[in-house]
């Protein structure tokens, strides 16, 4: 399957607005997400790894914030159960289209593909109900700090006990050395997969007011106080991470 080239930077632009999630971003967002996120493919397929082992027959699982589904559809070929209902929400219908053409698209069962449901709304307005696994791959992110907490709470309520979360995210930190050092290396992986000190600059400007990461302590407090009994960092390239949490 081919992938469209993300240029969407790659010229000087007269004006530049907060990213979002359109039609432009949904069209390149393959090559986009792996030529800018170290790790994402691993993680990719970890969520599907771990989600078939703490997968409980006869509940659901939720991918939030799903963007094009590849978490979703990593769960899908996972877990190999009957009765599994994977339910992706993401409140981008653009991205959502995408989603459902790549689906289409992709080398699976047609009992895997109907499996997901893809739902185009606000995850904070989404029931989360009888779940063993929720997925949250670079989506907390951009939920306003305010909302956080009171959203894994939901999503805690609605889970089985011995179901997980898996949570990744890019993240920040106090240290002012250490921050600059990790930031550049993320400056180093996008220059070597091809991106131009032009675009590296374009995209942190336009997405530096939506996306709003936090420090590794904030997320494994957050998730405590929320009342997951365990919390394990499994994953870290640079400044980006992705914890499991098990209640």
């Amino acid at each position: 399957m081919s992938t469209n080239l993300d240029t969407l930077y790659s010229r000087p632009l007269d004006k530049l607005v907060d990213f979002n999630f359109d039609e432009k971003v949904a069209n390149v967002f393959p090559d986009m997400i792996n030529r800018s996120v170290p790790g994402y493919a691993s993680i990719v397929a970890m969520t599907g790894i771990l989600s078939a082992e703490f997968f409980q027959p006869h509940t659901q699982c939720y991918d939030l914030g799903c963007s094009l589904g590849a978490s979703a559809l990593s769960m899908a070929k996972a877990i190999k159960e009957d009765s599994l209902k994977i339910i992706a929400v993401d409140n981008s219908q653009a991205m959502l289209q995408k989603a459902e053409l790549l689906l289409q698209q992709s080398e699976t069962s047609e009992s895997t593909s109907k499996c997901i449901e893809f739902i185009c709304d606000d995850i904070n307005k989404i029931d989360v109900v009888n779940t063993s696994v929720v997925v949250m791959n670079f989506t907390l992110q951009f939920i306003l700090p305010a909302q956080r907490s009171e959203l894994l709470k939901k999503i805690y309520q609605g889970m089985n006990k011995g179901g997980i979360l898996i949570l990744s995210e890019k993240l920040n930190y106090n240290d002012t050395e250490q921050q600059q050092l990790l930031i550049d290396m993320h400056h180093f992986f996008k220059k070597a997969n091809g991106y131009s000190d032009l675009e590296i600059s374009q995209k942190r400007q336009t997405i530096e007011n939506v996306l709003l990461p936090e420090t590794l302590e904030d997320h494994k407090l957050r998730l405590k106080k929320t009342g997951f009994k365990q919390v394990e960092q499994w994953f870290q390239c640079f400044n980006f991470s992705s914890l499991i949490a098990i209640k």
